[in-house]
């Protein structure tokens, strides 16, 4: 009697309280198509006498299909879970944030590696240095001119995948 499994109308499976942790597991169904209905059994018909007129051509049936069964419901039931911020619906929030910090990281490093390599440059090549592009030397033109369009553009960059990865989370969740 203790147990909430044993409640009537409780499955246990779904149902938060059965679990120690009070964590419910997804729904096995979501994502899946419904299953059809289960087709009427054949009437054998007697066979009709013959009669001296044409038959008319037989036309066939086509199934028509409006629209798909089960894309409304995995959509609801996804939306659900994000909302009530169930197990599921947290890791797929996860899922994005960790999308969305390695490429934070990633093109971060890029902007290291890009600039911490303007030093090795000129301490391995030396001439590079001395070089006087329109009378402002090399060095000043890269160290204080030329990151900015850098971090600029690695920011769009960083921008448009950032929106790529929130459309990618959305079509999921939709589809």
């Amino acid at each position: 009697m203790g147990d909430s499994t044993d409640q009537p109308g409780s499955s246990g499976r779904g149902d938060p309280r059965g679990r120690p942790d009070g964590i419910r597991e997804p729904d096995p169904t979501l994502g899946k198509p419904a299953r059809p209905a289960p087709r009427p059994p054949m009437v054998q018909r007697s066979p009709e006498p013959r009669s001296s007129e044409p038959r008319p051509p037989r036309i066939r049936r086509q199934r028509v299909v409006l629209a798909e069964p089960s894309r409304g419901t995995s959509t609801l039931r996804a939306r659900v879970e994000l909302e009530e911020q169930t197990s599921w619906g947290e890791l797929l929030i996860k899922d994005l944030i960790k999308a969305q910090l390695r490429t934070g990281v990633l093109l971060a490093l890029l902007v290291v590696v890009v600039l911490g390599a303007l030093p090795a440059l000129f301490f391995f090549a030396p001439t590079v240095a001395e070089l006087r592009p329109a009378g402002i030397p090399l060095p000043w033109l890269l160290f204080g001119v030329a990151p900015f369009p850098l971090i600029f553009l690695v920011g769009l960059w960083y921008n448009r995948l950032a929106e790529r990865h929130e459309r990618d989370f959305v079509n999921m969740i939709e589809n």
